[in-house]
């Protein structure tokens, strides 16, 4: 039974209706409403799991998302993230985390995973780890890219956090799943991932509904369309 899950989704809600946010979600019919997959999402922002556990909402599942170890050791969010049933990453014995994440899957859970591991500061998508691929193969469960661009706007590495800020969009493309065979390495998986994931975040980038409205505003827009972002060879290593 669901007792923390649900009613922190419905706050996470009643949050998007006071500050007037336009969230759209394309392609959630791309998500399963039964057995388990894998989503595999950019990282952009210190809000993206919400947003993308948001997108499994239309089918109805709650996401299992993967997270470092020191979220369920703080005294707020640990509870709260335990209580979830999300899977805490200790990068010291990962072999524990991919565990427990293909037991879930092999139950009919939704496992999140944000295979770039940290924030891309350049707002671009960085070299992925192969964890989501072999994850996906390991359960024999579908892999869905998923891109989440406006978070950012709100909380992001390097820059202060805005939680107050009002209408903000929040833009969510889901994609088809990848295949994953087993004859297919799980590094020639993850190249392909990498390349769903850039071409979803570049089309939400450009579907986007609001562009920086001042100088002020250039750092939350990448390089390559004309924001002050890092580009990606200087910090996305």
């Amino acid at each position: 039974m669901e007792i923390v899950y649900p009613p922190v989704v419905g706050l996470a809600k009643t949050m998007f209706r006071v500050l007037d946010m336009r969230i759209q979600i394309v392609g959630a019919q791309h998500i399963p409403t039964s057995g388990g997959a894998v989503l595999a999402s950019n990282h952009v922002s210190y809000l993206d799991f919400i947003f993308c556990g948001l997108a499994a909402q239309p089918a109805k599942r709650l996401v299992r998302f993967m997270a470092k170890k020191s979220v369920f050791d703080h005294r707020v969010s640990g509870p709260l993230m335990r209580g979830m049933r999300h899977i805490p990453v200790d990068r010291t014995a990962g072999s524990a985390a991919f565990q427990e994440a293909e037991t879930a899957l092999r139950k009919g859970e939704v496992v999140g995973v944000f295979p770039e591991a940290t924030i891309s500061e350049s707002f671009t998508v960085k070299a992925l780890k192969s964890g989501a691929a072999r994850l996906a193969q390991s359960a024999g469960v579908p892999l869905l890219p998923m891109a989440v661009w406006g978070p950012h706007r709100l909380w992001t590495k390097g820059h202060p956090k805005d939680l107050t800020k009002r209408h903000v969009p929040v833009l969510i493309k889901v994609g088809e799943p990848l295949a994953v065979p087993p004859e297919v390495t799980a590094d020639a998986i993850t190249l392909q991932l990498r390349q769903r994931l850039s071409v979803l975040l570049e089309q939400a980038q450009k579907d986007y509904p609001e562009k920086p409205s001042g100088p002020q505003e250039q750092w939350w827009m990448p390089a390559h369309l004309g924001g002050t972002a890092p580009r990606p060879e200087t910090v996305d290593v």
